[in-house]
């Protein structure tokens, strides 16, 4: 999660289908002996953990291809130079019908230089991996679906920047960014627009699996900025407790609540690691997100010519940075 000053501003029932596909490919894994361990949580945590276990981006990169590979999914990678910085993007193509709107899911890979970016992201990244384990599986109707897993995302969001500014780059029908997706009751959603069929398919399958849902234009500045900023349309989802979101949003308007709340104790951090996250109710976000895309696949073969997530506005307010500078890592440095 970039650390600028500025932000921008019926469901069908929940998919069984998709816990079901996540249970049956799951590979062995070790149970803790004190805590019974969901099948679908395991292998998220097991997934960060072996992301943020990598010394560096190229590490954290090969975890990623790994699972990929595993997937059976195709992947390439494109390297880019922007702003004097060189990096590497991974693109993933799940396929789907020839011709049809491009729905696009990312998260960024990489790190600050301090912590392991357990939180920040490897949990968003992870995220990404199951659902488009889920969506390989039960593909949707209308939509084309890729993956991106963004390079340099802490030095000024430069790798979904570089990918957008590509000569003859796909504009997608929407973009879905996952960004510090590691513990806590609530999925929180950027979108520009909180009354959009998607929002509603949302909220309904929150309710359904007992789940806080906090959908709103103002959050942290990570890569769906680069999309909006373009004029593409995008979202960003995070899986945080839904005490922390206020003061969230009061360190990024530049406050300093007492006390800060766990994400900015984390994050840019040496306690950044597997150890602060917790799984629980990641099952259910998983389930939350993959009805929410499928009713999205669903309006577009009702009307469409008619986006469940409009563009938005041409002329937005500019951050003041896109430098993590923004915020000091040093979590003492917020009270």
């Amino acid at each position: 999660m970039a650390t600028i000053a500025i932000f921008d501003r019926a469901c069908r029932p929940v998919v069984t289908a998709f816990a079901l596909v996540l249970t049956l490919s799951l590979t062995s894994m070790p149970a803790r002996a004190d805590v019974p361990r969901d099948p679908i949580s395991a292998r998220w945590e097991e997934q960060v953990t072996r992301i943020s276990q990598g010394d560096d981006t190229a590490a954290r990169a090969a975890a990623i291809a790994k699972r990929l590979d595993a997937m059976g999914v195709a992947w390439q990678e494109d390297t880019f130079e922007i702003d004097g910085h060189r990096g590497r993007n991974l693109i993933a193509d799940l396929g789907g019908p020839a011709g049809a709107p491009l729905l696009l899911i990312g998260a960024h890979y990489d790190r600050v230089d301090v912590g392991h970016g357990a939180t920040d992201n490897a949990s968003g990244v992870a995220t990404v991996l199951e659902l488009g384990q889920a969506l390989k599986a039960n593909p949707l109707r209308t939509h084309r679906v890729k993956l991106a897993f963004w390079d340099l995302e802490e030095r000024g969001l430069l790798g979904a920047r570089a990918w957008i500014a590509e000569p003859g780059q796909e504009k997608p029908a929407l973009y879905v960014n996952f960004d510090v997706f590691g513990w806590g009751d609530t999925l929180w959603m950027m979108t520009p627009q909180d009354d959009s069929a998607l929002v509603t398919a949302l909220r309904a399958a929150s309710t359904q699996q007992g789940l806080g849902f906090a959908p709103g234009d103002k959050y942290p500045p990570t890569d769906h900025l680069a999309f909006l900023k373009a004029g593409w349309p995008a979202v960003s989802f995070s899986l945080v407790g839904g005490d922390e979101i206020p003061s969230i949003l009061q360190v990024f308007a530049g406050q300093k609540p007492d006390p800060a709340p766990k994400v900015m104790r984390v994050i840019h951090s040496p306690q950044d690691d597997a150890s602060q996250l917790d799984p629980a109710n990641v099952p259910k976000a998983l389930q939350v997100l993959d009805a929410g895309l499928r009713a999205l696949d669903d309006e577009a073969v009702a009307s469409s010519a008619t986006p469940a997530i409009p563009p938005p506005p041409a002329a937005e307010p500019a951050p003041a940075t896109d430098s993590v500078s923004a915020i000091p890592p040093d979590p003492a440095s917020i009270p």
